[in-house]
């Protein structure tokens, strides 16, 4: 990946920051346009090339079968965030940028019906990986990009996305109205990010990390490419208020935004992630929506 100490080095969701270097590693960081096309083909090559490595350097923290919402560590088990656990049995559930699936498999032990979906074939490998390991039914498993979801209307009664596919896709709006309509009136559709405040910053753990650099109203995509100019890394930045209007014009309803504060127990380093920065700004936002019309 790219030098740190470039200056918009601020827009790595926790998945790409953390995955340490990859088969990327002379990639050159710029800001520039990037359509859907070139996101999609990039961002699938990345995680095909990276899903490895990620899994072995995040697999302890993310489980096999744990579902928790951001680097903060805040667990579906405790937060409730798709509404009592109790009723999650028999419930259809799509998990959009599944990864591996872990998600999917804590919504199964529950007795609920999950689909987990991801643009990278690698991801979803290890999904079959460690189901295999586990002795467990496998996951249902669909790769497709989420911008366009190969699913029947009111598929769904609930949709979840922990750090998956949103960042990644060139036209969230056009994302918002997929999941609204493949979820039917009354389900959740709940999701997680990188705080949008977070582009303001470096992404460097320390104290120059607490210091805005860049524009905050910036929306121009953070991308990562080879010496050709081709694309091999994109991501999508979207001010709070963005991302508010594109759930509101899809049809939903916000219900809460959820801002996990820094725990005090939770003394790991990675990427522009860390105790200081956790105790000063926030890393995550976590959007709770739900679709009421009839």
């Amino acid at each position: 990946m790219i030098d740190d100490t470039f200056a918009d080095d601020a827009h790595h969701t926790a998945h790409h920051a953390a995955a340490g270097s990859g088969a990327d590693d002379d990639a050159e960081a710029v800001r520039r346009d990037s359509d859907g096309v070139e996101s999609s083909r990039a961002n699938r090559g990345w995680w095909d090339r990276n899903a490895d490595e990620y899994q072995v350097e995040h697999g302890g923290f993310l489980g096999d079968a744990r579902f928790t919402w951001c680097p903060e560590g805040l667990d579906e088990a405790d937060a409730h965030l798709l509404g009592d656990p109790a009723q999650l049995s028999g419930r259809r559930v799509l998990e959009i940028g599944a990864g591996a699936a872990q998600c999917s498999r804590w919504l199964a032990a529950r007795g609920a019906l999950p689909v987990a979906l991801d643009l990278s074939f690698r991801q979803l490998q290890h999904s079959l990986r460690i189901d295999e390991q586990l002795g467990l039914p496998p996951v249902p498993l669909v790769q497709a990009d989420a911008s366009v979801l190969p699913f029947a209307d009111g598929s769904f009664d609930l949709a979840c996305s922990a750090y998956g596919a949103v960042p990644f896709a060139a036209d969230t709006a056009q994302l918002m109205r997929e999941v609204h309509r493949v979820v039917r009136p009354g389900g959740r559709w709940v999701f997680s990010v990188t705080h949008p405040i977070r582009w303001a910053f470096p992404d460097e753990p320390g104290p120059e990390g607490l210091t805005a650099v860049s524009s905050y109203f910036d929306r121009t995509p953070y991308v990562e490419q080879d010496e050709d100019g081709n694309a091999v890394y994109v991501e999508h930045h979207r001010t709070l208020g963005d991302r508010v209007r594109e759930l509101t014009a899809a049809g939903f309803r916000l219900v809460d935004l959820v801002e996990p504060e820094w725990p005090e127990g939770l003394t790991s380093e990675w990427g522009g992630w860390s105790p200081l920065r956790g105790r000063h700004i926030p890393g995550t936002a976590i959007f709770v929506c739900v679709r009421d019309d009839a």
